[in-house]
């Protein structure tokens, strides 16, 4: 590992899915990847090319069914109406524990916490997110701030496009930690 590829050797996994935020998806993808990490969009099916809220394209790589947590060291939850189909999902959710118990990254924003909702790991977790889903998170039992970036231990919570160099910086900041 070197100071210009903290994160070489590292993997992550981003969920994907029609309707996603592209920045949310976009800006934390490549700002890994130039920390050195390699990256994985996994969707409901491999090399399907999904449209973002904004018509930006991304490929999945992979499908959810076939990831295994134990290949990578985080999860990042991108924002959207992506984030409230996903959460239907089994897979998705069990996934998110996985990682939890294992106390590896965890980074949701805007409407990506309605991922860990869910999947239930927030329960007593200092959290910030879209304004509309502050009620989601309180029920789910988060501790809420209005914060541009909220990190609890392995998680990492912001609220918007706008927040996403605090986000990064946040992600940076537990995987350099670890």
């Amino acid at each position: 590992m070197t100071d210009s590829l903290p994160l070489a050797g590292q993997k992550f996994l981003l969920f994907v899915g029609a309707d996603y935020e592209d920045l949310e998806l976009w800006y934390p993808k490549l700002r890994l990847e130039e920390a050195g990490a390699e990256t994985t969009m996994a969707g409901l099916e491999a090399n399907q090319t999904y449209l973002g809220k904004h018509g930006y394209p991304a490929e999945s790589e992979a499908t959810i069914e076939s990831i295994s947590s134990s290949d990578y060291q985080g999860v990042i939850c991108a924002g959207g109406w992506m984030p409230d189909k996903l959460r239907r999902y089994e897979k998705v959710l069990s996934l998110l524990q996985e990682f939890h118990e294992s106390e590896k990254l965890i980074a949701a924003i805007c409407h990506g916490g309605w991922m860990p909702i869910s999947a239930g790991i927030y329960q007593g977790v200092k959290v910030t997110g879209s304004p509309g889903i502050k009620d989601d998170l309180v029920n789910a039992g988060a501790i809420w701030e209005d914060a541009p970036v909220v990190v609890d231990r392995h998680f990492v919570c912001s609220r918007r496009p706008g927040d996403l160099p605090d986000f990064c910086r946040g992600i940076l900041d537990v995987l350099q930690s670890k």
